[in-house]
């Protein structure tokens, strides 16, 4: 499909969902009464969203028996009947994420039910930022917070939205920047050779946000050594309910209980970023 007919089916997608499907109507309509708060944390900006749709994806269980046991939600045959797609390259499905961090939030999950592997799809990222050149396209590893772990998947949402877009040369993160695709295929086939030798996991931990710049990509990594903060699981008030992925990394920490978002403060989200 032609890129101008991606961007145009897309839109007709959000519009048809979003007229027909009341759980993201009012899931997208809730996000205009979001809390947002500014932290500078280590003279960088970081903005904090109190977002309660997003508890099913900060608490999901990711473990071998706990995927077992649940059917999988981006299978076809599992997904709402009401949730419509958009097929890409042969190989995805564009789809309206229902639980919104983004006024424009997409999931483009695999045709097949296959595991979250990154190494043989990054041109497959490249592709999607390029042809949806209005989205920052991201990937979360199957210990950096994915929910769906078992199912290879993408997501996509707005520019404009995260603070990475213009402090992406501020950040802890490896950032790449190329109009060809075949340097960066390059380029990241290094850096995910690299990891993988200091790695025990199957895959090296990383995180991923790609969008477009005039001509050329913008790829940023952030590797990482743990999946989830020390605070997600302690106990009382050291509590926060905070399992960061690529949004968090790119600038926007996702709190889905309130009590977290009032009394998260700059010198939390510091020691989630150094721990993780």
């Amino acid at each position: 499909m032609p890129e101008n007919t991606i961007k145009e089916a897309v839109c007709r997608l959000f519009e048809e969902q979003l007229t027909n499907w009341e759980l993201a109507k009012a899931n997208y309509n809730s996000l205009e009464q979001v809390k947002v708060k500014t932290l500078s944390v280590d003279g960088q900006e970081y903005k904090v969203q109190f977002n309660p749709a997003r508890f099913i994806s900060s608490s999901a269980k990711v473990d071998v028996q706990s995927i077992r046991e649940r059917k999988c939600f981006l299978c076809s045959e599992n997904r709402p009947p009401e949730q419509k797609g958009i097929h890409f390259n042969g190989r995805y499905t564009l789809l309206v994420n229902p639980y919104p961090i983004f006024r424009r939030h997409l999931t483009i999950p695999s045709i097949e039910h296959t595991p979250q592997r990154i190494a043989s799809r990054f041109g497959d990222m490249l592709d999607l930022a390029q042809q949806l050149d209005d989205y920052i396209v991201f990937y979360n590893g199957p210990q950096c917070g994915a929910s769906a772990p078992d199912h290879f998947h993408f997501q996509a949402g707005n520019k404009g939205f995260l603070p990475i877009e213009k402090n992406r040369n501020r950040l802890n993160r490896i950032c790449m920047q190329s109009d060809k695709k075949e340097v960066l295929l390059d380029r990241f086939r290094q850096v995910y050779d690299t990891t993988k030798q200091i790695s025990e996991d199957e895959e090296p931990m990383m995180n991923i946000l790609t969008w477009r710049e005039a001509a050329h990509w913008i790829v940023c990594i952030f590797p990482r050594k743990k999946h989830r903060p020390s605070c997600y699981s302690a106990e009382s008030e050291a509590n926060l309910l905070i399992s960061p992925a690529a949004v968090d990394l790119g600038g926007v920490f996702i709190t889905p209980l309130e009590k977290d978002f009032e009394k998260i403060t700059a010198k939390d989200i510091s020691e989630i970023l150094h721990e993780i």
